[in-house]
């Protein structure tokens, strides 16, 4: 095999408690006019206008907007758009949660280049580059603060829409585990648990032929050696954290190793993509309204046992950077084990076992099976190939929470 890697990465990277503070120095080299886009939550907190007050005595002056609500609907990406034009915002801080920094790219985007959202929907459909953006994540889940893609609602689609691009990574991402101590348990689980997934994904993830032209065909270019080493490392440090944040949001350890876990995650999915489980959330959320890391991580054991014979020794390896007391014999044992640790781990952080909990009904299966085949950037990662059998079976299984449905035949054999 030809040793291929390529990354997709912000040009600054800090991590580290206290590590906002350096925001001020980044944003004044950044612009003289920066729009902050955020919401109305965070935009009260003291800390917040502390930090924003530092901006504006490194010689910047600032503009907020609050207007970044959950699932992102265009129209407050077009409120945002406005609010920066009328006030000649030369770059872009987004703080907050995976929606406000998805807000602050979209947003830095259009003011850059024009348009409607709808214009830039899908892959390579961003001419250049977007005003400067700085991004602070304040929960350890989505990784946008490192990624080349927002995630959209827009009215007109069934379904959240896509823009991927090169050109939407942040130009500094500043990670301070700090500004995740506020959150609740449930928002930890959640978040953690849809990081767990990316790198997951990440890692098993299908290997494309290394052509020269690979970079620049697909944003998202499959399991290489550099998404590898990311996806490890988010998986060992969220395995390390993600039970002891949700449990005690005050073990500070542990909410630092969750969100470094976050950030490596994002490096390695903004890279090499995601697959099954995150192609099923996308029907299953519009119907139910559910928080995306809730559906992708239900999902994700069910997608690794449907994909388990296609990528066992890649589950063998996260189940080691897991930390899990792995079987001797065939590599098939170890998969599983991996597979019933991450299913495990799940359950105890509260995520359901089943689209049926999130009020999916038997009558909607057709629908998923039909929509998540058709989010062809997304289902082209997968490690087996989904067809609309395969994709039946899986969803099917997700349903009825029925794992052991998914167990080849020819493990059914051995076990007879």
């Amino acid at each position: 095999m030809t040793l291929f890697g390529a990354t997709r990465t912000p040009r600054n990277i800090v991590f580290g408690a206290g590590q906002r503070k350096a925001l001020p120095q980044f944003a004044a080299r950044a612009g003289r006019r920066a729009l902050v886009v955020t919401d109305e939550r965070l935009a009260a907190d003291r800390d917040f206008r502390d930090l924003i007050d530092a901006v504006g005595a490194a010689g910047v002056e600032t503009r907020i907007f609050t207007g970044v609500i959950a699932e992102l609907p265009v129209e407050c990406i077009a409120a945002g758009v406005e609010a920066g034009k009328a006030f000649g915002a030369d770059s872009v801080i987004g703080i907050g949660g995976g929606s406000c920094l998805d807000a602050a790219k979209a947003i830095s985007l259009l003011l850059a280049h024009g348009g409607a959202t709808a214009d830039y929907y899908g892959e390579f459909k961003v001419p250049g580059p977007i005003l400067p953006l700085i991004s602070l994540p304040t929960t350890s889940g989505t990784g946008s603060e490192v990624t080349p893609v927002a995630v959209l609602t827009d009215p007109d689609r069934a379904l959240k829409i896509g823009i991927a691009s090169p050109y939407l990574i942040s130009e500094t991402a500043i990670c301070d585990p700090e500004l995740t101590y506020s959150c609740p348990p449930s928002l930890t689980a959640v978040s953690g648990a849809d990081a767990l997934t990316h790198a997951i994904e990440a890692f098993t993830t299908a290997r494309r032929e290394p052509s020269a032209g690979l970079v620049h065909e697909h944003v998202f270019l499959g399991k290489n050696a550099f998404s590898d080493h990311y996806a490890l490392l988010a998986i060992e440090h969220i395995g390390a954290s993600l039970r002891q944040a949700v449990e005690n949001g005050n073990d500070h350890v542990a909410r630092e190793r969750l969100m470094f876990g976050a950030m490596a995650a994002g490096l390695a999915f903004g890279t090499a993509g995601t697959a099954a489980a995150h192609a099923v959330q996308y029907p299953v959320g519009a119907m139910t309204h559910t928080p995306h890391g809730t559906g992708v991580a239900l999902m994700m054991p069910y997608v690794m046992q449907i994909n388990r014979d296609w990528c066992a020794p890649e589950l063998g390896e996260i189940g080691r950077a897991l930390g899990v007391s792995m079987p001797d014999g065939p590599v098939e044992l170890a998969a599983d084990a991996t597979i019933d640790a991450v299913a495990d781990l799940l359950r105890a952080i509260g995520i359901p076992s089943s689209l049926k909990e999130l009020g999916v009904t038997r009558g909607q299966l057709p629908t998923v099976c039909e929509q998540s085949l058709g989010i062809a950037r997304l289902i082209k990662n997968n490690p087996r190939p989904l067809d609309v059998s395969s994709m039946d079976l899986l969803v099917a299984a997700a349903f009825s929470g029925d794992r052991a449905s998914l167990v080849t035949a020819a493990d059914k054999r051995k076990a007879s």
